[in-house]
Parts: structure tokens; sequence; C-alpha cells
């Protein structure tokens, strides 16, 4: 059993990982900026811990202090501003790296982006949003941290198919479903062969059970 800590819980694939944890062997607590939200992820069997990753990093590491796992799944959401963005997804990123530093976490699971390495594909609308996850990624593989970057393409709503590509030049996909991202994130957990490794993932005809096999 892992002690695990979802930041970012209440987003679409972090309530996600929370689901698809509940009722395993794991202990989870999930990070939440707003008591509201703490019934919803206690029905789940998880225990609410407030966080909110504008707060310094003493802070966000006594929220995590104890946990084995820690997954990052926050993102300011495409509502949100150029300034947000660089807050939750880039700051708070690397705070929430320095913090499972701090507590010497055994892992810590990255929900990136496809493409974050090619600046050459980034939008001007999206550039804030890939350099953010460009420069977090770079902090976590800097880091002393055993890490796994997950790097999905376009996210939607649909039920996932138990199925991903690690291999964008294998396929036309340009998407995936966050319930299988989430099946990734989970299937990840205390497996060292995901340590030290940045993944590309769309939808595919892999297994999920086999990734890490």
């Amino acid at each position: 059993m892992s002690n695990v800590f979802i930041i970012g819980a209440n987003g679409k694939v972090g309530r996600q990982v929370a689901k698809q944890l509940s009722g395993s062997n794991h202990d989870v607590r999930v990070g939440l900026r707003s008591k509201e939200q703490f019934a919803d992820f206690e029905a789940l069997g998880a225990t609410p811990v407030a966080l909110d990753l504008e707060h310094d990093v003493a802070s966000i590491q006594d929220a995590i202090q104890g946990s084995d796992i820690v997954i990052f799944t926050a993102g300011s959401g495409g509502h949100t501003g150029a300034d947000k963005t660089i807050l939750i997804d880039l700051d708070g990123a690397a705070k929430s790296v320095a913090a499972a530093e701090g507590i010497q976490a055994s892992q810590f699971i990255m929900v990136s982006a496809l493409n974050a390495d090619s600046p050459e594909t980034w939008s001007d609308s999206m550039k804030p949003y890939y350099v953010a996850k460009h420069y977090a990624d770079r902090l976590l593989r800097e880091s002393s941290l055993a890490y796994t970057i997950l790097r999905p393409g376009g996210l939607t709503d649909e039920a996932g198919t138990g199925a991903v590509t690690t291999d964008p030049a294998s396929t036309d996909e340009t998407t995936i479903a966050r319930e299988d991202v989430a099946r990734v994130v989970v299937a990840s957990i205390g497996q060292e062969s995901a340590y030290h490794q940045t993944i590309p993932l769309l939808t595919g005809d892999t297994a999920v059970a086999e990734l890490f096999a």
C-alpha cells in the first residue's frame, strides 16, 4: 500500500484518478482549495486536505507530508488568463516538486502535455500553457525525485478504451480520453519501470495494463 496524494484532484483528470483509486489498497489524500469540495471526495474514500498552490512551498509540504506518491494534475483551466497559467501550471508545479523533494517522496507523477518540448508546434494562443508545461517538466526532470511525466494529447470527456499508444508517430490520433489518462496515472504508481520516463499518450491499441509490465 502506498500513501498517495493528488494535487489538482478537483480537475477532470484528477477526479478520474481519485475515482479509480477508490476502494484500492492505497491510502489516498486529495488537495483541494475549497472545503465545499471535501464531501465529494470523502464519498470516494479519499481524505481531503486544504491546499492552495498559490501559497508557499512550506504550506504545500505540510499538506503532502507523509505521502509516498505525489500526483500533479492541477491546471488553471482554459477560462483563465496567462497569469493564472503561470501561477498554477508552472509556479504551482515547481513548488509542488520542491515540496515533494522536502518530504523525500518516492515518486512524482506529472500530467503534462504532448509536444511540451516542441515549441515549433505551439500556437500563439496556447504558448503560455506550453511554456508552463515545458519548464515544469524540466524542473521535475532536474530534481532528485523519481519522476513519471505523462504527456497526453488533446483531452476528451468520452469513455476511455483502456488502450493507448506512447508513439505519436505511429498514429493519426490526436486525442485521448481523460479516463484513460487517469488509468495510466494509476498504473504507473510505484512502478519502477515508469521512473525517470517522459511518456506521450494518445488513444491506441496497447492495453494500459501492459505499459509498465
